[in-house]
């Protein structure tokens, strides 16, 4: 600042002691259009307005007949200020030190009474020395080398401080500062801090280039004038808006006065931009509940996988000198499982129980994909999905569910998203290669995704052949994300060819005839669903059909058995043989009673007989009473 270029602006405030002090203070440094209003609206009863602003004005003005003289003290490293008591006597209460070279603050002593200080255009690097003056209302340190405010604990009277042009990067140690009510800081870099009775704050050339910075200013109830001309944040086209929507009480902006128009606007994109928080914020509620349920969905899956390990070696302890040999159903071979049997160790069985029953499974569609962690997710393919929702669905992915569970709802996959083409195995346990015959009963495959996380069968060296083989009527285009082409097909054939035939000739005839007779009718269900639809569209579909039926002979012999379906098959074996059983031991039974009975009566049966002969000849032997007796018997009858 340059001294005289101060001068009031409010005349009006000089002739009433009610009224607030206005001021003008203008910089050479600035443009005209930064000049920087103070108003002070606290009491002024203790002392007159025109007195204040008169004082002011002279303070700031360039006086040549001063006589100051700042003498070294050896016993202190702060010069001592010394004036003449006829300056004392004309500037009683107003000093200024500007322009003095000054590095400290020097000792004030007998100056108790002083109101007005100024130390404008010195070097000084800390606050020090002026305690004593607790009569102090206005303190001018701009342009010294101030890096923090201190030392003003004690100047409970000060209203006006001026450290515009300094260093200081933080407003602190202002807390015992009640009276406070011009605070200039423009031309530093510093955070900002809350000061409760401030009314304005200038805020010029501080290098503000968020909002943040400055958000704590929000909370204040008493500032109703800023400045933030000269910020990066000035330039942005969000700021007015921001600052408006974040200090409501505001009253001028910038030098400018805040229009009802403006608050409006801000108002209304003040709730567009909490709208978008609150659906930002259901996002991201819903991400990390994502997320969570994700987690958990794993965490059951590696207790379950812990689960079945444990009882795979308890099995294999139990029966490693009788291996289990595998079972004939239905003329199919059956792959042996191991029988879940025993209760979950206690604790499994705990971890199991303290997980949420609604973050087990997730079900996801993103796009064209449909995602389902969990067992529980494929309860899902039975709700009513939308045309347009399951129309839209190409891609299906399972995630922590098993494959013999994936296996019992293939064909409601087939139905209710006709279109999906692509395939994502991971962790599903896919162990063997008889698994990818379940694959075959689906409609259409253009891509296969099988991570190696969690699916065993990858290591497999001809696993990516195999799969070409047995689903070679779905002609696929991918798997695992790499083109198939023609050479693949022809190794793919010669590898696992004879395999097909094979397993047909082993096949029983009734099987076969059924399988011929399932052929039929797909292919005669296809000529249905052509019917009304486009030649093009009608000669694939014959293509399509025709490979149908000689995937139905040569390789729907190479078909998969789930483990509950072993495990009913089995349960269904074992209950044919215990009624068996039962049946033959009633059957020896009763045969051995019959027998026992019979061996009994040729014993007795002589004795009887000559027994039966006597009562008859002994009952005949008086003729008329045994007529009588007949007679009496046939008339109780009647």
């Amino acid at each position: 600042m340059i001294p005289g270029k101060y001068r009031s602006v409010s005349g009006r405030a000089a002739n009433n002691v009610n009224c607030g002090l206005h001021l003008v203070i203008q910089t050479s440094s600035l443009p005209e259009k930064n000049k920087v209003e103070f108003k002070l609206n606290k009491d002024t009863s203790s002392f007159p307005g025109r007195l204040l602003q008169h004082d002011l004005e002279r303070n700031y003005s360039s006086r040549q007949g001063d006589h100051i003289n700042l003498v070294s003290s050896s016993l202190s490293s702060f010069p001592i200020l010394q004036r003449s008591s006829e300056e004392k006597i004309l500037y009683s209460d107003r000093l200024s030190l500007e322009r003095q070279k000054l590095t400290v603050c020097p000792i004030i002593n007998g100056e108790d009474h002083l109101r007005l200080l100024n130390f404008q255009h010195n070097f000084i690097t800390r606050i020090q020395n002026i305690s004593n003056l607790q009569k102090l209302i206005s303190l001018d340190l701009y342009d010294n080398q101030i890096e923090e405010i201190s030392g003003l604990s004690t100047l409970r009277c000060l209203r006006v401080l001026l450290l515009g042009k300094n260093r200081i990067k933080k407003i602190s140690n202002l807390e015992n500062l009640k009276s406070l009510d011009v605070l200039d800081l423009h031309g530093n870099q510093r955070d900002v801090d809350n000061l409760p009775c401030l009314q304005h704050l200038f805020l010029s050339f501080n290098n503000i280039s968020s909002f943040d910075s400055v958000s704590c200013l929000a909370d204040s109830s008493s500032l109703s004038d800023i400045t933030f001309d000269g910020n990066p944040i000035a330039q942005e086209s969000w700021y007015k808006h921001t600052v408006l929507q974040n200090m409501m009480q505001l009253r001028q902006l910038d030098m400018k006065r805040i229009t009802e128009e403006e608050r409006r606007m801000a108002s209304v994109l003040a709730k567009k931009e909490e709208e978008k928080k609150r659906e930002s914020h259901k996002q991201s509620l819903l991400k990390e509940k994502r997320r969570l349920t994700i987690n958990n969905v794993a965490r059951q899956w590696d207790l379950q996988q812990q689960r079945v390990a444990n009882i795979a070696t308890n099995e294999d302890r139990k029966d490693s000198d009788s291996p289990q040999d595998p079972c004939q159903i239905d003329g199919s071979t059956l792959s042996a499982f191991p029988e879940e049997t025993g209760p979950l160790d206690s604790g499994l069985n705990n971890a199991l129980q303290g997980l949420s029953v609604i973050d087990t499974y997730l079900v996801e569609v993103d796009g064209d994909t449909l995602s389902l962690y969990g067992s529980g997710a494929l309860e899902s393919l039975d709700r009513n999905w939308s045309v347009q929702t399951a129309g839209m669905i190409t891609t299906v992915s399972f995630t922590f569910i098993e494959f013999d569970e994936i296996v019992q709802v293939l064909p409601k996959l087939k139905i209710k998203f006709p279109n999906s083409l692509h395939l994502k195995f991971k962790e599903t346990n896919l162990v063997m290669l008889q698994q990818f015959n379940a694959l075959a009963q689906l409609r259409r495959i253009d891509q296969l995704t099988i991570d190696p996380q969690g699916n065993p069968v990858v290591n497999f060296t001809l696993w990516k052949y195999y799969v070409l083989f047995r689903l070679s009527h779905f002609s696929m285009q991918k798997i695992n994300g790499t083109e198939v082409t023609q050479n693949d097909m022809i190794m793919a054939e010669r590898l696992f060819g004879i395999l097909a035939h094979v397993a047909s000739s082993e096949l029983p005839q009734y099987r076969l005839i059924s399988i011929l007779g399932d052929a039929r009718k797909k292919q005669f269900q296809y000529l249905l669903e052509s019917k009304g639809k486009k030649p093009g569209i009608i000669n694939e579909e014959n293509n399509d059909s025709k490979r149908l039926v000689g995937e139905n002979t040569n390789r729907a012999t190479l078909n998969y058995t789930t483990r509950d379906f072993y495990n009913e098959k089995l349960e269904e074996i074992k209950e044919k043989k215990k009624f068996c059983k039962t049946y033959i031991e009633d059957l020896v039974k009763e045969a051995t009673e019959i027998n026992m009975k019979n061996e009994a009566l040729q014993k007795l049966w002589p004795q009887m007989f000559i027994e039966l002969v006597r009562d008859a000849v002994i009952e005949i032997r008086n003729k008329n009473s045994y007529m009588k007796l007949c007679l009496q018997q046939i008339t109780d009858q009647k």
